[in-house]
């Protein structure tokens, strides 16, 4: 779990280094992730949201993914929305929706 946890820091370091404020969010699969992300989408307006491939890519996660979904068309409706194929390309994917 560290090492995943890197690869996402390291990730995110890269937004910065292309001069892109980004933020990362992870869910909880507790009941909590509605909340969470709820208020990660409304901290600030988004251009882009990317979803991580490794929600998008679990069959057991769809009804996650598809809350995800229907919570970034809800809380920051002028968000356009991304997906990864993988822990190191986020900035690729975001980018290709700017």
């Amino acid at each position: 779990m560290r090492a995943l946890r890197a690869a996402l820091e390291k990730n995110l370091a890269r937004f910065a280094e292309h001069g892109i404020g980004a933020m990362m969010t992870t869910v909880v699969l507790d009941g909590t992730a509605e909340s969470t992300l709820i208020a990660s989408l409304t901290v600030r307006h988004w251009d882009v949201v990317v979803v991580g491939a490794g929600i998008r890519k679990a069959e057991q996660l769809l009804p996650l993914l598809e809350q995800i979904v229907n919570l970034i068309h809800r809380h920051p409706p002028d968000a356009v929305i991304a997906f990864n194929t993988g822990v190191g390309d986020s900035l690729e994917a975001a980018r290709r929706r700017l």
